[in-house]
Protein backbone atom coordinates (compact mmCIF):
# COMPACT_ATOMS: atom_id res chain seq x y z
CA UNK A 1 0.00 0.00 0.00
CA UNK A 2 0.67 3.33 -0.85
CA UNK A 3 -0.66 6.28 1.46
CA UNK A 4 0.25 9.98 -0.33
CA UNK A 5 0.50 11.69 3.02
CA UNK A 6 1.28 15.37 4.59
CA UNK A 7 3.00 15.38 7.74
CA UNK A 8 0.49 17.46 9.76
CA UNK A 9 -2.80 16.60 7.72
CA UNK A 10 -5.40 16.00 9.89
CA UNK A 11 -7.21 13.65 7.37
CA UNK A 12 -4.03 11.63 6.94
CA UNK A 13 -3.44 11.75 10.46
CA UNK A 14 -6.80 9.44 10.46
CA UNK A 15 -5.75 6.86 8.45
CA UNK A 16 -1.87 6.75 9.56
CA UNK A 17 -3.85 5.95 13.40
CA UNK A 18 -5.93 3.25 11.55
CA UNK A 19 -3.33 1.57 9.19
CA UNK A 20 -1.02 1.06 12.30
CA UNK A 21 -3.89 0.18 14.60
CA UNK A 22 -4.66 -2.59 12.46
CA UNK A 23 -1.02 -3.51 11.76
CA UNK A 24 -0.79 -2.59 7.87
CA UNK A 25 2.32 -2.14 6.36
CA UNK A 26 2.04 0.63 4.04
CA UNK A 27 4.93 2.94 2.02
CA UNK A 28 4.34 7.02 2.68
CA UNK A 29 4.78 9.34 0.28
CA UNK A 30 4.87 12.86 1.06
CA UNK A 31 2.29 15.30 -0.68
CA UNK A 32 3.71 18.62 0.30
CA UNK A 33 0.47 20.97 0.98
CA UNK A 34 2.49 24.00 2.12
CA UNK A 35 4.12 24.15 -1.56
CA UNK A 36 1.17 23.35 -3.57
CA UNK A 37 1.96 19.80 -4.63
CA UNK A 38 -1.18 18.69 -3.68
CA UNK A 39 -2.90 20.65 -7.49
CA UNK A 40 0.26 19.15 -9.10
CA UNK A 41 -0.77 16.88 -12.78
CA UNK A 42 1.08 13.85 -11.01
CA UNK A 43 -0.91 13.94 -7.79
CA UNK A 44 -4.27 14.90 -9.15
CA UNK A 45 -3.86 12.10 -11.14
CA UNK A 46 -4.27 10.24 -7.56
CA UNK A 47 -6.84 12.51 -6.17
CA UNK A 48 -8.79 14.73 -8.35
CA UNK A 49 -9.55 16.76 -5.16
CA UNK A 50 -6.20 17.71 -4.76
CA UNK A 51 -6.43 16.31 -0.93
CA UNK A 52 -4.78 13.75 1.12
CA UNK A 53 -4.83 11.21 2.17
CA UNK A 54 -5.01 8.96 -0.81
CA UNK A 55 -4.49 4.96 -0.50
CA UNK A 56 -3.22 3.03 -3.39
CA UNK A 57 -4.32 -0.50 -2.61
CA UNK A 58 -5.58 -3.53 -3.96
CA UNK A 59 -5.44 -1.88 -7.84
CA UNK A 60 -7.39 1.44 -6.42
CA UNK A 61 -7.44 4.44 -5.11
CA UNK A 62 -9.16 5.37 -2.26
CA UNK A 63 -9.97 8.98 -0.91
CA UNK A 64 -11.68 10.88 1.94
CA UNK A 65 -9.98 10.09 5.54
CA UNK A 66 -13.00 8.38 6.84
CA UNK A 67 -13.82 6.53 3.86
CA UNK A 68 -10.39 4.61 3.76
CA UNK A 69 -11.10 4.03 7.41
CA UNK A 70 -14.08 2.50 6.82
CA UNK A 71 -12.46 0.15 4.03
CA UNK A 72 -10.37 -0.85 6.17
CA UNK A 73 -12.54 -2.19 8.76
CA UNK A 74 -14.44 -4.22 5.94
CA UNK A 75 -11.39 -5.22 4.46
CA UNK A 76 -9.39 -6.38 8.10
CA UNK A 77 -11.97 -6.30 10.84
CA UNK A 78 -9.08 -7.35 13.25
CA UNK A 79 -9.10 -5.17 15.57
CA UNK A 80 -12.59 -3.68 15.19
CA UNK A 81 -12.80 -0.01 15.21
CA UNK A 82 -16.66 0.12 15.65
CA UNK A 83 -19.07 -1.97 18.00
CA UNK A 84 -21.05 -5.48 17.24
CA UNK A 85 -24.09 -3.20 17.56
CA UNK A 86 -25.78 -1.32 15.18
CA UNK A 87 -26.96 1.45 17.25
CA UNK A 88 -23.35 1.54 19.36
CA UNK A 89 -22.09 2.04 15.62
CA UNK A 90 -23.72 4.72 14.41
CA UNK A 91 -23.24 6.77 18.02
CA UNK A 92 -19.04 6.30 17.48
CA UNK A 93 -19.84 7.13 13.68
CA UNK A 94 -21.85 10.24 14.96
CA UNK A 95 -18.63 11.44 17.47
CA UNK A 96 -16.24 10.96 14.66
CA UNK A 97 -18.30 12.96 12.20
CA UNK A 98 -18.55 15.49 15.11
CA UNK A 99 -14.95 16.28 14.59
CA UNK A 100 -14.33 15.19 11.31
CA UNK A 101 -17.75 16.92 9.65
CA UNK A 102 -18.35 19.97 11.65
CA UNK A 103 -14.86 21.60 13.39
CA UNK A 104 -12.24 19.96 10.73
CA UNK A 105 -13.15 21.12 7.27
CA UNK A 106 -13.84 24.89 8.58
CA UNK A 107 -10.13 25.39 10.19
CA UNK A 108 -8.06 23.32 7.84
CA UNK A 109 -5.28 24.83 5.88
CA UNK A 110 -7.00 25.91 2.64
CA UNK A 111 -9.22 27.62 4.62
CA UNK A 112 -7.21 29.42 6.90
CA UNK A 113 -5.29 30.74 3.57
CA UNK A 114 -8.12 31.77 1.98
CA UNK A 115 -9.17 34.31 5.21
CA UNK A 116 -5.39 35.18 5.46
CA UNK A 117 -4.53 35.57 1.44
CA UNK A 118 -8.06 36.33 -0.41
CA UNK A 119 -9.50 38.01 2.94
CA UNK A 120 -7.17 39.80 4.20
CA UNK A 121 -7.53 39.07 8.17
CA UNK A 122 -3.55 39.08 9.68
CA UNK A 123 -2.67 36.72 12.02
CA UNK A 124 -4.12 37.16 14.81
CA UNK A 125 -7.87 37.39 13.21
CA UNK A 126 -7.12 33.49 11.86
CA UNK A 127 -6.40 32.51 15.22
CA UNK A 128 -9.15 33.92 16.61
CA UNK A 129 -11.53 32.05 13.76
CA UNK A 130 -9.88 29.18 14.54
CA UNK A 131 -10.28 28.84 18.08
CA UNK A 132 -13.69 29.77 18.08
CA UNK A 133 -14.72 27.02 15.79
CA UNK A 134 -12.35 24.66 17.97
CA UNK A 135 -14.39 25.75 21.27
CA UNK A 136 -17.38 25.67 19.42
CA UNK A 137 -16.82 21.97 18.69
CA UNK A 138 -15.37 20.62 21.73
CA UNK A 139 -17.48 22.15 24.32
CA UNK A 140 -20.31 19.96 22.81
CA UNK A 141 -18.47 17.58 22.36
CA UNK A 142 -17.07 17.36 25.69
CA UNK A 143 -20.98 17.04 26.66
CA UNK A 144 -21.82 14.27 24.64
CA UNK A 145 -18.34 12.34 25.61
CA UNK A 146 -19.25 12.47 29.11
CA UNK A 147 -22.72 9.93 28.29
CA UNK A 148 -20.33 7.66 26.29
CA UNK A 149 -16.54 7.63 27.39
CA UNK A 150 -14.63 5.16 29.28
CA UNK A 151 -11.01 5.05 28.61
CA UNK A 152 -11.69 5.86 25.09
CA UNK A 153 -14.35 7.86 23.16
CA UNK A 154 -16.98 5.10 23.65
CA UNK A 155 -16.53 3.01 26.72
CA UNK A 156 -12.80 1.14 26.76
CA UNK A 157 -12.10 0.18 23.34
CA UNK A 158 -10.33 2.44 20.52
CA UNK A 159 -12.47 3.17 17.97
CA UNK A 160 -13.13 5.15 14.62
CA UNK A 161 -14.27 8.45 16.85
CA UNK A 162 -10.44 8.36 18.90
CA UNK A 163 -9.00 8.18 15.65
CA UNK A 164 -10.63 11.67 14.42
CA UNK A 165 -10.21 13.50 18.15
CA UNK A 166 -6.10 12.79 18.64
CA UNK A 167 -5.76 14.66 14.98
CA UNK A 168 -7.60 17.15 16.25
CA UNK A 169 -6.84 17.71 19.81
CA UNK A 170 -2.74 17.73 18.30
CA UNK A 171 -4.03 20.90 16.07
CA UNK A 172 -6.03 22.91 18.93
CA UNK A 173 -2.48 22.63 20.83
CA UNK A 174 -0.93 24.25 18.13
CA UNK A 175 -2.99 26.90 17.47
CA UNK A 176 -2.75 27.64 21.68
CA UNK A 177 -6.66 26.83 22.24
CA UNK A 178 -7.32 26.25 25.91
CA UNK A 179 -8.46 23.32 26.89
CA UNK A 180 -8.39 23.06 30.16
CA UNK A 181 -12.39 23.38 29.76
CA UNK A 182 -12.30 20.31 28.16
CA UNK A 183 -10.73 17.51 30.73
CA UNK A 184 -12.48 14.38 29.51
CA UNK A 185 -11.06 15.69 25.77
CA UNK A 186 -7.82 15.80 27.48
CA UNK A 187 -7.66 12.58 29.02
CA UNK A 188 -8.78 10.60 25.86
CA UNK A 189 -6.13 12.40 23.99
CA UNK A 190 -3.48 11.38 26.60
CA UNK A 191 -4.90 7.72 26.76
CA UNK A 192 -4.71 7.18 23.26
CA UNK A 193 -1.17 8.68 22.58
CA UNK A 194 -0.05 6.12 25.35
CA UNK A 195 -0.93 3.36 22.36
CA UNK A 196 2.56 2.76 19.99
CA UNK A 197 -0.39 3.47 16.71
CA UNK A 198 -1.01 6.76 17.86
CA UNK A 199 2.53 7.51 19.52
CA UNK A 200 3.93 6.48 15.79
CA UNK A 201 1.45 8.28 13.78
CA UNK A 202 2.41 11.67 15.53
CA UNK A 203 3.35 14.03 12.85
CA UNK A 204 6.60 15.13 14.11
CA UNK A 205 7.50 11.89 13.82
CA UNK A 206 6.77 11.16 9.98
CA UNK A 207 9.46 10.87 7.27
CA UNK A 208 8.67 14.79 5.81
CA UNK A 209 8.52 16.18 9.26
CA UNK A 210 9.72 20.03 9.41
Amino acid sequence: MRLFDYWRSSAAYRVRIALRLKGVAFEQVPVNLRLGAQRALDYLAHNQQGLVPALEAEGTTLTQSLAIVEWLEETRPDPPLLPPDAASRAMVRSLALHVACEIHPINNLRVLQFLQQRLGLDEDDVKTWYRHWVDEGFASLERRLGATAGTYCFGDTVGIADLCLVPQVYNARRFSCDLSPYPLISRIDAACLRLPAFADARPERQPDAA
